[in-house]
């Protein structure tokens, strides 16, 4: 029996299983592990998914980072049920590109994800696919030199392709299922933000059996996925999910507020900078001042960059940015909203002169104290992406529930301080005399 030193196997880096509070194990490939690891993909740690509803519900404190993971996770998991279903139907190779695309379609949100995603903040703006298309392209980022090794060239130009919702890439079809995994009605990235969303918040508002869901899901002969018409009921479960998850949450009138005062506050800042009457750190001087800002820095930026000005800025001589700062910082003295249920633009704008009046009236400052936010939200869309049933008609010609959530939620909420609400309620009935009852439902 031989003495001498004997060697190990070599072996690679190990795959991970990572915990998750929606999803428990996450597993993920030492391979994809490595685009993890990159410096523009962990940013995203920092990066909060529902930006300013922390002042809602303080236990929204929840990222990107662990989102792109949950999306990542549920790709792998839908796969795995359509390949149950349809041996062999999906090619594996486009099955990990489907998951990478789930991990990545968030990689280029800006701080305090969409709602500085304006060109109020940036200087330079883009929508976020732009960026992140840009910081998977660019030589001189972690990720995209991370996700070539994984890929190789050829797969990787696929994956871009993929992302942007091409028909095929250099004259292979890209397949019409793997698009909709990504980005449809009824894709990964909804179905993972609406239970990670309403767990983060506490939202008491039913939620929807995701596993059930998956079990339902098909791919059709023209190439999309269908569902199974046993499935409908938990399809109805998710839209009405969905539906209630913008009216109470992303909807929420303080959430709309503190949205408003952080893009503002940020406005102020990058006009009082301009005048030289403000520094900015190298950050903010990135995100408010370069108009030829790359994807490098841009890449670089995070919510911390913002938040560790406050205090700073609450005791700022300028009134207005000192006053959001402070509101930001502290939680008081917030605007209140008028408490009418079917305010329009068209309604706003036929008073705005006169509730302006009011205010300055007064004492306050109608161009910081009257504050108009929109509710913009399309309702479900049947026949435009919509969500098929195995006989190919839209949910929507099945259920008297969905076709309920159809209709699109557009009204106005009005902010005025608090001392003269009651005045200004009274000024806004006076002259449109709202019919409360329209709109009750989406309040």
């Amino acid at each position: 029996m031989s003495t001498g030193d004997t060697e190990e196997p070599m072996t690679g880096p190990p795959d991970r299983v990572i915990r998750d509070e929606v999803h428990r194990d996450v597993l993920v490939p030492a391979a994809h592990a490595s685009i993890l690891d990159t410096r523009e993909f962990q940013r995203l740690r920092y990066v909060k998914q529902l930006a300013t509803c922390e002042f809602v519900f303080p236990s929204a404190t929840h990222n990107r980072f662990a989102h792109s993971l949950g999306a990542y996770h549920l790709a792998g998991r839908l796969l795995d049920a359509l390949d149950e279903a349809h041996p062999g139907r999906i090619d594996a190779d486009d099955a990990e590109l489907v998951q990478l695309a789930a991990l990545l379609h968030d990689i280029g949100h800006p701080p305090f994800s969409h709602l500085l995603e304006t060109p109020e903040v940036f200087a330079t703006f883009r929508h976020h696919e732009s960026w992140g298309r840009e910081m998977l392209t660019s030589d001189t980022t972690e990720v995209g030199v991370a996700v070539r090794n994984v890929l190789g060239t050829a797969r990787f130009e696929r994956l871009l392709a993929l992302l942007d919702g091409e028909e095929d890439h250099d004259g292979v079809p890209i397949p019409k299922v793997l698009k909709e995994i990504v980005s449809s009605q009824l894709d990964v990235d909804r179905m993972d933000y609406l239970v990670r969303d309403q767990a983060n918040t506490g939202a008491q508002i039913g939620g929807f059996d995701i596993d059930r869901v998956m079990r339902a899901l098909r791919i059709a002969p023209e190439g999309g996925l269908h569902v199974k018409s046993w499935g409908l009921p938990a399809i109805e479960a998710y839209l009405v999910t969905r539906y209630h998850m913008y009216l109470q949450v992303y909807f929420h009138k303080v959430n709309m507020l503190t949205q408003t005062y952080l893009v503002r506050m940020l406005s102020r800042a990058r006009a009082l900078a301009q005048q030289g009457e403000l520094t900015l750190s190298a950050a903010l001087t990135s995100m408010l001042l370069d108009t030829e800002l790359d994807a490098s820095t841009y890449a670089s930026l995070h919510d911390a960059h913002v938040l560790v000005e406050l205090p700073a800025w609450a005791e700022h001589d300028d009134a207005a940015l000192a006053a959001d700062a402070n509101r930001l910082l502290s939680r008081r003295d917030y605007h209140k909203s008028l408490r009418i249920r079917d305010l329009t633009r068209d309604n706003v704008d036929t008073v705005k002169e006169e509730l302006s009046t009011l205010l300055q009236d007064s004492g306050a400052d109608p161009s910081q104290d009257l504050i108009v936010a929109a509710v913009r939200k399309r309702g479900y869309l049947p026949y435009m992406q919509g969500i098929l049933l195995e006989d190919g008609r839209d949910v929507a010609e099945h259920s008297p529930i969905v076709r309920a959530l159809s209709e699109a939620a557009d009204r106005v909420l009005v902010f005025v301080p608090e001392d003269v609400r009651d005045a200004a309620e009274a000024l806004v009935r006076e002259r449109i005399k709202p019919q409360q009852a329209s709109l009750d439902r989406f309040m």
